[in-house]
């Protein structure tokens, strides 16, 4: 409307109020939900890049953890990498040590082991209600998988690419398991058991032998031979963790 026609009413209209900044208090919740979504999702994001540089192994056990360091490495807020550390702290991957500092949790021979006794039960039971219940396409994924990990064994590949490969095998059984309790149990267990699994597979000749033990299990289950698929599956948990175990005693 032309600022100088008067409206209906006979009045001038009043000028566009000046713009100004708005109190946090005028926001929309609306406005205010999306910022605090966008703070949250920013948090996961670098818990997550934390966790799997951890798991991967990008940092290791017994490293140092400068806050001032790891905002120039992610970009975020002090306050940010702290909330993060806290996390990581409470899944047991960091540590704080008195006049050192935070760092790179490294898990004692006793925890390695109770950690490997819980996996072997768990995963045991994963690979025999697999045989039970998976259907045709977990079949012929989880065979995939297996083929994946053999052909990137027989290459050289390094121990990070290795972890994808497992991880993605194991993923696929806990999916043709269809058990969600077992699954929430093993996902809280995950990160640490990705530790120690990287332990394991560093250990020269291991991946080999890692290959033949996954390839029985999965031979076993074709079988439809639970009992057979569950045994394979606590011998590989128990070889892989007679070499974790041998690593930790030799110490950093």
């Amino acid at each position: 409307m032309d600022p100088n026609v008067k409206d209906p009413n006979g009045s001038m209209p009043s000028k566009e109020p000046s713009r100004r900044r708005r109190r946090k208090s005028e926001l929309s919740p609306t406005v205010l939900g999306s910022k605090q979504l966008k703070v949250s999702l920013l948090r996961d994001q670098v818990l997550n890049l934390l966790r799997q540089a951890i798991v991967e192994m990008q940092l290791k056990p017994g490293d140092l953890l400068v806050e001032r360091e790891l905002i120039e490495w992610t970009g975020v807020s002090r306050a940010t990498i702290r909330e993060a550390l806290r996390q990581l702290t409470a899944e047991g991957l960091v540590q704080t040590i008195p006049q050192k500092g935070t760092i790179v949790a490294s898990p004692s021979p006793t925890e390695a082991r109770e950690l490997f006794e819980i996996r072997a039960m768990l995963e045991g039971l994963a690979a025999r209600q697999f045989t039970e219940r998976a259907s045709d396409k977990d079949r012929k994924d989880i065979k995939a998988a297996v083929r994946r990990l053999e052909r990137l064994v027989s290459s050289g590949s390094d121990v990070r690419t290795l972890l994808q490969a497992k991880n993605q095998f194991y993923g696929i059984l806990l999916r043709g398991a269809y058990n969600n309790t077992l699954h929430s149990l093993l996902s809280s267990l995950q990160a640490r058991i990705a530790v120690l699994r990287a332990t394991s597979m560093s250990h020269p000749g291991r991946p080999q032998e890692s290959v033949q033990e996954v390839r029985a299990v999965v031979e076993a289950s074709e079988r439809g031979d639970g009992a057979a698929a569950e045994e394979a599956c606590v011998w590989h948990v128990r070889q892989a963790a007679r070499y974790a175990l041998e690593k930790l005693a030799e110490g950093p």
